[in-house]
């Protein structure tokens, strides 16, 4: 198998999965609900969006590590799945971290990081945490910043379907 339908085949997935998770959290039903006056993160609130991301993770065949930050980007909690790679960890943690501190999707950096854009090398601040990438995304309640999540683990299009599959899981948990 070449790369070029290796890639189609992600696609193929990536768009079925995305189907069903649109379906999965427009019924409500199995996303645990919080309160929408929730203004801090809460360990009660990470465990139970780590969990749900993660299974998404393992049903497109992705072993990630996720991990959710507080508003200050400080981590909350982190998990990872059997068999994730080392790697995965810090990635996940610094996309939690970007997301959070910068109130964007890491994957909204790629072009603006890029050569010529207007945050060029800001990757390289920060200690290294800053990550250009998808799979970070701020979570937010009321237009207000609580938290960052960021996953790591599977294709930059993997991990971007997980980060926004996270912040729809989450929106739907805040919802009541």
């Amino acid at each position: 198998m070449d790369r070029q339908q290796l890639s189609e085949i992600v696609r193929r997935v990536m768009s079925e999965s995305q189907q069903s998770a649109v379906a999965e959290v427009g019924t409500g039903s199995p996303v645990q609900s919080f309160s929408s006056e929730t203004s801090e993160m809460t360990l009660s609130i990470a465990k139970a969006l780590i969990e749900k991301v993660l299974q998404r993770a393992a049903e497109i065949g992705v072993n990630g590590v996720a991990a959710v930050s507080n508003s200050g980007a400080r981590p909350v909690a982190v998990e990872c799945m059997d068999n994730s790679y080392i790697a995965s960890y810090d990635i996940a943690v610094n996309k939690a971290y970007t997301s959070a501190a910068l109130k964007m999707k890491t994957s909204a950096l790629k072009t603006l990081a890029a050569p010529g854009g207007s945050l060029y090398g800001i990757q390289h601040t920060n200690q290294g945490q800053i990550v250009i990438f998808g799979g970070g995304v701020p979570l937010m309640v009321n237009g207000k910043v609580i938290g960052g999540f960021g996953v790591s683990g599977g294709t930059e299009e993997q991990d971007t379907y997980l980060g926004d599959y996270a912040e729809s899981v989450f929106a739907e948990m805040m919802s009541v």
